[in-house]
Parts: C-alpha cells; sequence; structure tokens
C-alpha cells in the first residue's frame, strides 16, 4: 500500500500540473488538448469502423465538449440562422467535387473504406456512422482548433491543416493535396458563421454521397477531368 509520504508526493504532483494547466489562457489550453487528443487518437485509432465510431466519439467529440463545458465555451456546437445559411450554400459548393471525384479511378479503388452495399438495410447504418465521424473531425478541427479559439481573429482558420493533412496521408493523392485547402474553406465558413454546423453537414453528406456513387457506375466518363488534371503532380 502507498505511504502517506507517497501519496503526498503524487497529489502535490497532480496538483501542481493542475495549477499549471489552470493558469493558461484558453486558447492554450486549446491547443494543448488538441495536441494531446491528436496523439491519443493516432495511437488509438482502429481500423474496425464501429469501433472508429467509438473512439472518435470518446475522444474528438467528447474531449473538446468537456474541455469546452469546464470553461464555458461551445466550440461552435450552436445553431443559428447565419450557420444555416452557410450549411447550404458551402454544401453545394462542394458538390461538383463530391460528384466527379466520385468518378475518379483513385477514388473508387479507395472507396467506400468500410465494407457496406447499396442496400438500404447495409447502407443506412454506414451512412449514420459516417456522418458520426463526420460530426467528430469537425468539432476536434473546427471546433476546438478553431471557432473555439475565434478570439485570436481569423488566423485561427489556419492551425489546424497541417495536422488536417497529416491525419489524410493514407488517403488518395488527390485528396490528400485538396486536404489542407479544404480545412480553410470550412474553417473560415465555421468561422463566419460562429459555428460548425457548415462543416458538419457538408463533410458528412458528403462522405455519405460518395460512398454511395462508388457503390454504382460512374455518372459519367470522367475523361474530360481527367485530362484537364494531368497537370496535377499525383495519380487521379
Amino acid at each position: 500500500m502507498a505511504t502517506d509520504r507517497e501519496r503526498t508526493d503524487a497529489g502535490w504532483g497532480w496538483g501542481w500540473i493542475r495549477a499549471g494547466f489552470d493558469r493558461l489562457s484558453w486558447v492554450q489550453k486549446s491547443l494543448l488538448a488538441g495536441a494531446v487528443l491528436t496523439v491519443l487518437w493516432t495511437s488509438t485509432v482502429p481500423t474496425n469502423l464501429e469501433s472508429r465510431v467509438v473512439v472518435d466519439s470518446l475522444l474528438l467529440i467528447g474531449g473538446p465538449l468537456a474541455l469546452g463545458l469546464t470553461h464555458g465555451r461551445r466550440i461552435g456546437w450552436t445553431i443559428n440562422r447565419v450557420a444555416v445559411r452557410n450549411a447550404v450554400l458551402l454544401s453545394l459548393f462542394v458538390l461538383p467535387f463530391y460528384l466527379v471525384g466520385s468518378t475518379l479511378p483513385t477514388i473508387r479503388e479507395f472507396y467506400p473504406m468500410w465494407d457496406t452495399s447499396a442496400a438500404p438495410g447495409s447502407f443506412l447504418p454506414h451512412a449514420l456512422q459516417l456522418f458520426v465521424l463526420a460530426l467528430a473531425a469537425e468539432t476536434y478541427y473546427r471546433g476546438l482548433l478553431c471557432v473555439g479559439v475565434s478570439e485570436i481573429g481569423f488566423k485561427a482558420v489556419f492551425i489546424s491543416p497541417i495536422v488536417y493533412m497529416i491525419h489524410h496521408a493514407s488517403k488518395p493523392p488527390i485528396e490528400f493535396l485538396l486536404s489542407g485547402p479544404t480545412d480553410v474553406l470550412f474553417g473560415a465558413v465555421d468561422y463566419h458563421s460562429n459555428s460548425i454546423l457548415p462543416s458538419v453537414i457538408a463533410h458528412g453528406a458528403g462522405l455519405v454521397l460518395l460512398d454511395w456513387l462508388v457503390l454504382h457506375d460512374p455518372l459519367f466518363d470522367p475523361t474530360p477531368f481527367l485530362e484537364v488534371l494531368t497537370w496535377l503532380p499525383v495519380p487521379i
């Protein structure tokens, strides 16, 4: 059993860490929490979809929300008229990218990331889980690391793109290349909306739509787009 001295030392050590954390500003706490969460997520993320939903919900939703609630911050978990309008506009803006992307060879080889089929009984639960993953990602990237620290100004939009790209390193090259600009775009819309609703809707609906399209024959011949994109230094 631990002695009184050991318990005192342990308590003092924890107290010192907590006191140091309490002295940090909200922005510093958010960035520190973001770093810890990304290390935990990277080291624990499973390949199974069901397990992935659990891990992402606990770390990327639960972590930021717990920090926000203890500090009176909503980190973008709010709905307002501007957010609803921008959710529609952002979704319409990214729609062509998903439509074209669903016809590209490298995208069709990679998606769906998890086994499913077009049968409603299989695809609907799959789609719901994809939305949870999108909510988790947006709570972390655009909530904790963007809208949550909007007090520093528009530069909050540029905090997470590098981490976002690293987390997309295993995706098709064209998607990895676009992940940085996408992060900035989604962050800018959420920043001006003071809500993560736009990116949650655009991201979640996009993931579901992409999987649905890839499960079927291409909507159109991708040859014209492949010819236009040949200048890119990555396979299409």
